[in-house]
């Protein structure tokens, strides 16, 4: 009889929001500035919208 309590749990979701989470963490701690409202965006892979 298999274990009932022996899964396997895995949240895309939620593993792609440490990640980028993670970026942000890495790129702040490599600089001595602040990041940019750009940079941040680029680090998330946020594409900008265009202006109308």
């Amino acid at each position: 009889m298999p274990d009932q309590f022996d899964v396997s749990l895995e949240d895309s979701d939620l593993l792609g929001e440490v990640e980028l989470t993670t970026n942000l963490i890495i790129a702040a701690s490599e600089t001595e500035e602040h990041l940019s409202d750009a940079e941040i965006d680029e680090i998330l892979g946020v594409v900008p919208h265009a202006s109308i």
